[in-house]
């Protein structure tokens, strides 16, 4: 008996092996098992990313003063709104054309989509085979897990931008970014466009087509729009600390939550056992990167500024996962959390940079987003066979022009035609009272009448 199970047990060892992982995509499922699967991958992975709504907003409050958090709450609502309806209107088919999952595979690169409004059809899976597993979800599912990823640029811009900026004008600078900024420069790596063909550039979950754009999008409208009053003053840094470290902790958890979806569910296919297992490789590889942003972020704050900075570790975790991001499958857990870790140390080191050039970050997101975007898509170098160094940097360079220079271009628009900053008195008030009428916390204003 036991010389019989021997064989068996170990041909399931190697088999289960995550080096394998690839080597088993064969399957004998039925091709709906399949495309049922992998439309569940979608779902589950959307509504996990979705979820980083909340996690965006609950850091984004916890790290503004008390008198603008009902200003965060609101931005962080619409701009999830403004981003579905924009993305449904004219960004979906700018990214996929007409939703054609095969673009690129019939052509040979392409630099725009089409404008069209998304259609979400009946498909499905009759004519399917197991060959087809990693090109065919329902069409409903695709757009609601890309339109996720959509959101979470967004969504980055908010923080940065915070305690000055007006609400209708970040609303349409919203907007343009989901419905045409964003889409226009993820078709060239995920449409099957010139990135990916004609420069092989990999990417896989976004370090660059959502982070880095977030951030380049943070900074071409925090140099318009100027620092916080207060901030620097006769030479001097002055720190402005947040309203609830709780919560902006809280929010930090959300978001580690939410990248398990963001970055598994960019496998795009489940209906395998390959599939299963890479997927499983990368929730412990961005696991572990998240745990190397913040053992460094506290081990290097400690040592500069001898105690540990809650703000700067939260950023850690954050920045680890942004690092991972692009290539979160080939790394083994101890190069992740090496990844990881290179990203805590990266944002340790911005944020004072940043304040040197006086430019006012209210969450970090700068460095995070795109500070740690760029690292994480160079990093890819050092565990993925398939990347060159220049099929990595070109694209970086030709996704941070375009999105800077549009984005900079469209700030810039506002500001003169419609003003993006509030006026000194109604900053000096808070925006709470001065653009949403409603205070976050009204117990603790002036005027409360508990006082």
């Amino acid at each position: 008996m036991k010389k019989t199970l021997l064989p068996l047990l170990a041909a399931s060892l190697l088999a289960a092996t995550p080096a394998l992982a690839q080597d088993a995509a064969a399957t004998t499922m039925p091709a709906d098992g399949i495309w049922i699967l992998n439309s569940l991958l979608f779902l589950m992975g959307g509504f996990l990313v979705m979820f980083m709504a909340a996690g965006f907003c609950m850091l984004e409050v916890g790290l503004v003063r008390t008198k603008n958090v009902s200003m965060q709450c609101t931005k962080n609502v619409a701009l999830f709104s403004l981003a579905g309806i924009g993305y449904y209107l004219i960004g979906y088919n700018l990214m996929y054309p007409l939703g054609n999952w095969t673009y690129g595979s019939d052509e040979t690169g392409g630099y725009i989509g089409a404008f069209a409004v998304a259609v979400v059809e009946a498909v499905s899976a009759d004519g399917m085979t197991t060959q087809d597993n990693a090109s065919y979800a329902s069409t409903g599912s695709d757009f609601f897990f890309q339109l996720m990823f959509c959101a979470a640029t967004a969504s980055i811009v908010s923080g940065a931008l915070a305690e000055r900026i007006k609400l209708w004008p970040f609303l349409i600078f919203t907007f343009v970014l989901t419905a045409v900024i964003y889409p226009i420069q993820a078709s060239w790596k995920w449409g099957g466009g010139f990135l990916d063909t004609q420069y092989g550039f990999l990417d896989f979950a976004g370090s660059t087509v959502v982070h880095s754009v977030g951030g380049w999008a943070a900074l071409a409208g925090a140099l318009l729009l100027g620092p916080r009053m207060g901030k620097y003053t006769n030479g001097r840094i002055n720190p402005i600390p947040g309203s609830s470290m709780p919560l902006a902790t809280l929010g930090m958890f959300i978001l580690w939550l939410g990248w398990f979806g963001f970055n598994g569910g960019s496998q795009l296919a489940m209906g395998t056992i390959g599939d299963v297992a890479d997927i499983s490789r990368i929730f412990a590889n961005t696991n572990a990167a998240a745990a190397g942003g913040v053992l460094a972020s506290v081990l290097l704050t400690q040592t500069l500024y001898g105690k540990v900075d809650l703000t700067m570790v939260l950023n850690g975790a954050l920045a680890g996962l942004v690092s991972i991001t692009a290539e979160p499958l080939t790394p083994t857990l101890g190069v992740a959390t090496l990844i990881g870790a290179v990203g805590g140390i990266i944002v340790v080191f911005a944020v004072p940079l940043l304040d040197k050039l006086r430019i006012d970050d209210v969450v970090g997101a700068i460095p995070v987003h795109l500070f740690a975007g760029i690292w994480g898509t160079m990093a890819v170098l050092l565990t993925n066979g398939d990347a060159t160094f220049m099929g990595q940097v070109i694209p970086i360079a030709i996704v941070g022009g375009f999105t800077f220079v549009a984005s900079f271009v469209v700030w810039l628009f506002l500001r003169i035609t419609m003003g993006i900053r509030v006026t000194e008195e109604e900053e000096m008030m808070g925006l709470d009272a001065a653009e949403i009428g409603i205070e976050a916390y009204p117990e603790f204003g002036k005027g409360s009448q508990f006082m």
